[in-house]
Formats: C-alpha cells, structure tokens, sequence
C-alpha cells in the first residue's frame, strides 16, 4: 500500500527575495515538484492585476516549474464557477501572493474553489503563500491591526482563514512592521491558538501541520499564553493588556519546531544560513514590480517610512 504524501504549506512572512539566489521560492518550486512542477497562482489578494501575476509566472518559469497557471476570481460567484476550479486542477504547488488577506478569505472560503485547494492540500499538493496569502492559510487570520511592541486591548480582530493549519495564527512582515504586540494580544485572548509571526524573506515550512522547518533571511517567532496569567478579557478601550507568564520561542533559520507538542526539535547551523544572512540589499530594490509588490498591504506609518527610505537609499 502506497504512503500518502505528506501535507505541505510554505508560509512566507512578505517580501521574499524574487531576483537573486531566491532561495525561499525555489524550496516552493522543489517542494511542488522540480523540473514536473505545475504551480497554480492565485493574485484574489493584491490589487495590482497582472502586474503581480507576471511577476510570479516568469520568476516560477526561471526556477524550473514546468508549467505555471494564474487564475484570480475577484469575487465569490467567479470562485464558485467551475472555470476557477478547472483552472487550478493538475497543479503540485498552488501560490497566494500578498496584497489583502480579507479580501482573499472573503473570496475564496466555503467557495467550489477554496474547496478544491483544500482537498488538493489533502491530496499531497504543496500549499504556499506570502504576506496576506500566508495568513489565510491558517484557520484563523488576523483580519485586521495595528502595528506596536505593547500588546493593547483591541488591537487586532481574527477572521476565518482557509483553515488549512488549525490552532495558528499567522501574521507576516513581522518584525519589519512591528507586529510583535498585536499577536501577544491575540493569543492573550485566545490562549488556545499558538500564534506564529513570519519575518520578510523568511519561511515557516510546515509538514503534516505539525513539523515546522524554518528556512530564510530571517527568524519566525511563536507565542503561547495558554499558561499565562492575562486580563485580555477585562481591558478596555485601548488599554496595555496585562500578560505574565507567555512562552516565546525565536526560531532563526535552520530550526525544526514540534507545532503540535510545542517543542523544539532540531537546530542546525549551516553555511548557507550564513549566505542567506548576507544576501545584498541590491537583490531587493532592483526591479520596480518587486518594491510594489513586496510593499503591497502596508496600512501602518512606520511600515510606509520604511518603504520609502528604502526607495531613497542611494545604491552602493
């Protein structure tokens, strides 16, 4: 009898590398199939049409894939025909870009085609996303937020992802936008989810939603406040919520984490951890369409600041 596949989601946290070693999408390519790959993206998220669509389509087409689809429903009647389902159909790796998460859930979830993703999920196809398209695999999404290192009351809201990793909460661009406090303020109010945030250029590579595999530039953190003693449930307005006793893990590349026991597994030091460390700022900012689409679904001031400094910084 022939072992099913393993189940596999590579959730990236926003702004990975798309034009020099491209480390993060070309373990997506591998994982989907190599040089067989048929990759599936799905643009619902972003608001910028076919510029992003292209974008992925040539840069899967570089890495290897041997065939790459598009398919984008603006709505849920154009996720419930059978177009979109068809349109996805034969795919190993199926790709959410960023843009907005809500958008994407309202779109995609109890539609024929967000149906179709999870049964090929279960099927052995290889789930990945970045930015908003990571947070929607998860079973809860953060919805909506705001940026801060003090966890406060109201500070973020959840809606229903895809529910492809139950018992998480993604949040992406994590350290890069400040997202630390909104997601301890999450899991403070809702002890029973670990929630997980994802650094640019870096990815959570899950197997079987229970082994994570942390693979990029930068670190995945998790938080746990099943333990902790907190007032989530009692602050008001906008107040500091009281938080004692949370467990946080900072999970650099290389790290292999037990979602479901909530252990660390493995740590192994590599050179190419190093190399990915040092990967050259010029990769970043030397193509138009990749500083607007790594800079889509920024809300916060401090994030668009950064996206301008970035912008201004003379080359070196």
């Amino acid at each position: 009898m022939t072992a099913p596949s393993p189940r596999r989601l590579v959730i990236i946290g926003g702004a990975e590398d798309k034009l020099g070693h491209r480390r993060i999408l070309r373990r997506f390519v591998s994982l989907s199939g190599g040089n067989d790959a048929v990759i599936a993206v799905c643009a619902t998220a972003s608001s910028l049409g076919d510029e992003i669509t292209d974008l992925y389509e040539r840069v899967f087409y570089e890495l290897g894939a041997n065939e790459v689809l598009s398919v984008r429903p603006v709505n849920r009647a154009e996720a419930q025909a059978q177009v979109a389902t068809k349109a996805i159909s034969g795919a190993t790796g199926i790709f959410f870009t960023g843009g907005n998460q809500a958008r994407l859930a309202s779109v995609l979830r109890g539609t024929a085609l967000g149906d179709r993703v999870t049964q090929m999920y279960r099927e052995g196809a290889v789930v990945g996303g970045t930015s908003a398209g990571a947070s929607v695999v998860s079973e809860h999404m953060v919805a909506l937020g705001a940026s801060g290192e003090t966890p406060k009351q109201r500070m973020a809201s959840l809606a229903q992802g895809l529910g492809l990793l139950p018992d998480v909460v993604v949040d992406q661009h994590f350290a890069q936008r400040g997202r630390f406090g909104r997601l301890l303020a999450l899991v403070a109010a809702s002890p029973n989810l670990l929630g997980m945030g994802v650094d640019e250029d870096t990815s959570a590579i899950v197997q079987d939603e229970t082994v994570m595999e942390v693979y990029g530039r930068g670190a995945v953190f998790l938080a746990e406040a099943d333990g902790a003693v907190t007032n989530a449930y009692a602050a008001r307005g906008t107040d500091p919520i009281l938080i004692s006793g949370a467990k946080v893990h900072f999970l650099p590349s290389g790290t292999a984490f037990d979602l479901a026991s909530r252990q660390l597994l493995e740590y192994r030091t590599a050179v190419e951890q190093a190399q990915i460390a040092r990967r050259t700022s010029d990769h970043v900012s030397a193509s138009t369409a990749t500083r607007r689409v790594n800079a889509e679904g920024v809300h916060d001031r401090n994030a668009e600041r950064a996206v301008k400094r970035r912008r201004l910084r003379p080359p070196t």
